[in-house]
């Protein structure tokens, strides 16, 4: 099992895990995507060591966070963020995003305000893509089969068989440790209500889009699709894309990678991360 030292830290009533290392003049804080926690980012936080200092965690419920009385919408994820960044670093900070930790991210950049001197955002989609017509379906239906997920990882073979593409793309010791916190019974609980909590998110996002984020931007977006998928992968980068060019200070680019960019790309996720810090 990996072994970093962390905190538990107060957020709203909630309590969230969190994990620092490196050293730098200014921060570099981490969002995971859904159903993952700090540990996905353990190929990336070695290359930046040396710039910054970085700081990774586990949304409440999940990993070693204390758990959530209830149901957490994105608003309510995006608010234990900012409480999170204000206790562990007051200061202006480097936010880096994935997937469904990108909508967190904009929500809580609308409170970050001055102190978001940077995002960036890989393979986030914004609520315009098309993907999202049809959530509602995909999420009912992804949360079927996930339910027999979930009552099946409490035996370790099944488990790893669910999780055998974390297993590819992760060192040894991160991989045992997804296994034991986000590949149980209660990681993959939490996985669909995050799913469910996107699915409730949307309307109101194409409702009431986040505010913009003036800072500099790069938004990473990745080209290997899924067999079958190639149409509808081509219309996400298209809206990706759309996005990056509706900010102040935007950039979009295109990565040969599949979804978890930051395990086959952590060098060029690093790279970009430190054309942020400047």
């Amino acid at each position: 099992m990996r072994d970093v030292p962390g905190r538990t830290v107060p957020v709203n009533g909630r309590h969230v895990y969190v994990e620092e290392t490196g050293e730098g003049h200014l921060p570099v804080v981490f969002e995971a995507g859904g159903g993952c926690g700090r540990t996905c980012w353990d190929a990336v936080t070695p290359l930046l060591a040396s710039r910054a200092r970085l700081v990774t965690y586990d949304r409440a419920g999940r990993g070693r966070s204390g758990p959530a009385a209830g149901p957490l919408g994105i608003d309510d994820l995006a608010a234990d963020l900012v409480a999170m960044t204000e206790a562990v670093v007051p200061g202006e900070f480097v936010l880096v995003a994935h997937s469904m930790g990108g909508l967190v991210a904009r929500r809580a950049a609308e409170l970050l305000g001055p102190r978001l001197r940077g995002l960036l955002l890989a393979d986030v989609l914004p609520e315009t893509s098309p993907v999202y017509d049809t959530w509602d379906r995909t999420a009912a239906q992804v949360d079927r089969v996930m339910a027999v997920t979930q009552a099946l990882s409490r035996f370790r073979l099944p488990a790893r068989l669910f999780s055998g593409n974390v297993r590819r793309l992760f060192p040894a010791d991160t991989y045992r440790t997804m296994l034991a916190e986000d590949f149980t019974p209660a990681g993959v609980a939490r996985t669909r209500q995050e799913i469910r909590a996107v699915a409730a998110a949307i309307p109101e996002f194409r409702a009431r889009p986040p505010r913009l984020p003036r800072c500099p931007t790069i938004v990473l977006s990745v080209t290997r699709a899924a067999r079958g998928r190639e149409r509808r992968h081509a219309a996400n980068r298209e809206h990706q894309r759309r996005y990056a060019d509706s900010l102040p200070d935007g950039r979009h680019e295109d990565v040969l990678s599949g979804h978890l960019v930051q395990a086959e790309q952590p060098h060029l996720v690093a790279d970009r991360t430190v054309r942020l810090i400047g």
